[in-house]
């Protein structure tokens, strides 16, 4: 009999929500983690993440968000932890662009509360923005930010407290499939069997699933935190929201408000704007040029900024060609469940990927729709069949 009934490799975001739901579930659950809880090697970092519901990127993720709302709700309850706040949300730019008229079709496609505000009525109900008379913007009410390093310390504690085996500073060497059903994990520690794995690998899947003809894309971005000019109070939570803006002359940024008190400055980062990398040689440097260039952008939108800037983390995107998640079983390998590219606007699903990947692993199914993120969509010619890396 296998020592465990599913070993879950990778525990950041997804791979601790995955750990979470199994061992909550009651299934014999190893999880393995080349760093620590809650590490900043990754993708999982960075004080704060934007949740929204009026979803740009298709209105097939709306059910699954609507979804991931509720589990935010019960993970911040049954863990006790601040994750969640509703700041209300605005997509800023022109009609037709992706940003305004993808969240404005999500929104009418399923009756989501929302206000279409022109730049004058934007600028009288948040002062902190300034849009051109031709942009308009989607206000979202239930939009707001989860706290991405609080989220995966809370479902490993959860995880833990349901009877997990969580082992830290232990990555997976290899996974091959076992002569007696299930697979096969070795580590530098050791080999260990299970009936099921799973890979969430965030940006290590080129490295981890090789085999599985999914090309995924790593990318080196930066987040900025500024101290605006004349102090945060503007930028409060109750007075100036999460938004993501689409100009006509540039790339998509992103901010927040000022979440982390009157030091911590006010987060805003350019949207699906990095540098190819590998998450071993990531440079950590944030160099004065990225400074500049956001420096500028950002007070082209927000007047008070840029003000003083604080300070600079980079972060690894993985991203897939056509930006969707890879949510599935290994083509290959029945026993083997694999849940990447999320990067870009996927750490707002994480409790409800959890929720599907244990799913899969465990039954083959689920009963949320996932037809989108099926790892097949890649494929052309031979599936690679060879056991692991």
């Amino acid at each position: 009999m296998p020592a465990y009934d599913v070993i879950v490799v990778g525990l950041g975001g997804m791979g601790s929500a995955t750990v979470h739901h199994l061992a909550a579930r009651g299934h014999r659950v190893l999880g393995l983690e080349r760093f620590g809880p809650g590490h900043d090697r990754g993708a999982s970092h960075g004080g704060t993440r934007i949740i929204r519901q009026s979803y740009f990127e298709g209105p097939e993720y709306v059910p699954l968000l609507l979804r991931a709302y509720e589990l935010w709700d019960r993970l911040a309850t049954d863990s006790a932890t601040d994750l969640i706040t509703l700041t209300g949300g605005v997509m800023v730019g022109r009609p037709e662009s992706r940003t305004v008229a993808g969240a404005l079709a999500s929104a009418r496609q399923h009756g989501l509360e929302h206000e279409l505000l022109d730049a004058a009525e934007l600028r009288r109900r948040f002062p902190t923005t300034a849009p051109q008379p031709d942009e308009v913007a989607l206000y979202e009410a239930k939009a707001g930010f989860v706290r991405p390093e609080r989220t995966v310390r809370a479902q490993l504690g959860l995880a833990a407290r349901h009877g997990a085996d969580l082992r830290f500073g232990e990555p997976m060497e290899s996974w091959a499939p076992d002569t007696g059903g299930g697979v096969r994990v070795r580590t530098a520690a050791g080999m260990y069997t299970a009936g099921q794995l799973v890979i969430t690998p965030g940006p290590w899947a080129p490295e981890l699933l090789a085999g599985l003809g999914v090309p995924v894309r790593i990318e080196r971005q930066v987040q900025h935190w500024f101290r605006p000019r004349g102090g945060v109070t503007p930028f409060l939570a109750d007075r100036h929201p999460v938004h993501i803006w689409e100009p006509a002359e540039g790339s998509q940024m992103y901010g927040f408000p000022a979440v982390d008190g009157p030091d911590g400055g006010v987060k805003i980062a350019f949207f699906r704007r990095g540098t190819l990398t590998t998450p071993d040689g990531l440079d950590t440097t944030v160099h004065p040029d990225e400074i500049a260039e956001m420096a500028a952008a950002a007070g082209r939108i927000l007047p008070d900024l840029p003000g003083e800037w604080l300070r600079g983390e980079p972060c690894l995107y993985s991203t897939t060609p056509d930006e969707h998640f890879v949510i599935g079983r290994h083509p290959g390998h029945e026993a083997v469940t694999v849940a990447c590219g999320f990067s870009g606007h996927g750490f707002k699903f994480v409790p409800v990927v959890g929720e599907i990947v244990a799913d899969l692993a465990t039954t083959g199914g689920t009963a949320h729709a996932t037809g989108l993120f099926d790892p097949r969509r890649f494929l052309s010619g031979m599936i690679a069949t060879n056991g692991g890396n």
